[in-house]
């Protein structure tokens, strides 16, 4: 490896939104080397959020969807190429076209793919849709542009709510079916949920919660599916919002620590082997990665957030090309937002790593509030809808670790606020859709004995 950090060859696999912000972050920093992206789609890097709000509404088009770079980052771009896997001893990257790509420093940021519908033949039926890429995005607004009859939603995560929720606004009827008791109730607990499912249910959705899809029908297109408590939804369209898949396969032979929750790194982006030691020249960011938080108990936590992929990429960037003291931890705070059925819900922390909730400001009846989830008397998140004002204030209670319930002055609320329930947040095995913060590792309420 050259003895010059700021030198030397750089491949970013991964043509995403952190692919680019490092690209753009390491030049910021100095690099001069030779910097070469790969991706697997034939796309420059473009957003995803807009696929499932503005493109479904007609209000954009999936092609004008791409990133804007802050700067041009000088790199070669292999587009449309797929990485097939890593020599580390050779330091190369291998591609499908044959060619190895050789580096002083690998960034592995490839995110994540739709989770398809199991079964590959009525996957296969025309009107069945997943929503994940910019073709994706093109096609189902087509088909709602359209007006089918009825749109089926498989998964009530945020972005099925969000597809639900773009439906309704269209005119479009849709029936959501969800295996857990409500939607959004993987990300924000039982309490919030209900909210959520109360709102979907006023704005006309056809909610179905507690069941699951066990077969689509079809005759070269989708007509209907068959639910698990034995009824019937007969539909033109159908979205599998059914959470994601890390794209890690291509990593099996490798000997990285990657898995099906992504590719355990540090706090500093360096991603493990297979044997739990760091490596000093393959980094890993944005939703592929999966990385310890001392705010959340070194929880390893896998995030597929916008903001996180934009600041791990940073850091990433930074650590890549300055020595071992001069490096920096990816600590920031998870922060998402989403928006469906004329709310705006914005998250700051990990809701679920909690045990009990407070309404500290606001109400449900009113549909504005803010929630404070806390776990063993410290404040770990916050969830605030249509009052993203508050928000700072309680970013500020999850970096001091502060006690919970929040002291008074922390909320409005008449009623004493030690009032606490319980956060309800539901073992992510029973739900169609993934949650949006994976916490591997112990859940806080489930220890493991080893005897």
């Amino acid at each position: 490896m050259p003895g010059d950090l700021k030198d030397g060859r750089i491949v970013i696999v991964g043509a995403s939104l952190a692919g680019l912000r490092a690209a753009e972050a390491l030049r910021e920093e100095g690099f001069t080397g030779s910097l070469t992206v790969v991706g697997d789609e034939p796309h420059a890097p473009y957003d995803r959020p807009p696929l499932s709000k503005q493109v479904l509404l007609g209000q954009a088009t999936a092609d004008t969807t791409e990133l804007p770079m802050r700067m041009d980052p000088d790199a070669e771009w292999r587009l449309g190429v797929r990485a097939t896997g890593v020599d580390l001893l050779a330091k190369r990257v291998l591609l499908e076209d044959g060619e190895p790509l050789p580096y002083d420093r690998l960034l592995i940021t490839t995110g994540t793919r739709a989770r398809p519908w199991p079964d590959p033949d009525e996957a296969a039926l025309e009107g069945v849709f997943t929503l994940r890429t910019c073709e994706d995005g093109a096609g189902l607004a087509e088909r709602l542009a359209a007006k089918p009859e009825r749109v089926l939603v498989i998964g009530a995560g945020f972005t099925g709510s969000e597809i639900a929720s773009a439906c309704r606004e269209l005119g479009v009827e849709v029936t959501v079916a969800e295996r857990g008791p409500a939607p959004l109730v993987g990300a924000l607990g039982g309490t919030l949920s209900k909210l959520a499912a109360v709102m979907q249910r006023n704005h006309g959705v056809d909610l179905r919660t507690g069941v699951t899809v066990t077969a689509l029908h079809g005759n070269g297109s989708f007509t209907g599916a068959e639910l698990s408590d034995g009824s019937r939804v007969d539909a033109d369209v159908c979205v599998v919002a059914l959470g994601a898949i890390r794209n890690v396969e291509w990593l099996a032979d490798s000997g990285l620590a990657a898995g099906p929750r992504g590719i355990a790194c540090d706090a500093g982006c360096r991603a493990f082997n297979m044997y739990g030691i760091v490596t000093d020249d393959v980094f890993v960011a944005g939703d592929v990665s999966r990385f310890p938080h001392p705010l959340f108990g070194y929880q390893m936590l896998s995030l597929e957030h916008w903001g996180n992929a934009v600041e791990q990429a940073e850091v990433a960037a930074h650590n890549m090309v300055n020595p071992g003291p001069l490096q920096r931890p990816h600590l920031s705070i998870p922060t998402f937002w989403s928006t469906q059925f004329g709310l705006n819900i914005k998250s700051v922390g990990v809701p679920t790593f909690s045990d009990h909730i407070v309404i500290a400001q606001g109400s449900l009846e009113a549909r504005r509030l803010a929630m404070v989830y806390g776990y063993q008397g410290r404040v770990t998140a916050a969830v605030t809808v249509d009052m993203a004002k508050a928000l700072d204030y309680y970013r500020h209670l999850i970096e001091t670790a502060a006690p919970f319930p929040p002291p008074p002055g922390a909320q409005d609320r008449p009623i004493a606020a030690d009032i606490t329930i319980p956060s309800e947040v539901p073992d992510p095995s029973v739900l169609s859709h993934g949650p949006t913060v994976a916490l591997t590792g112990h859940l806080p309420d489930r220890r493991l004995t080893v005897v």
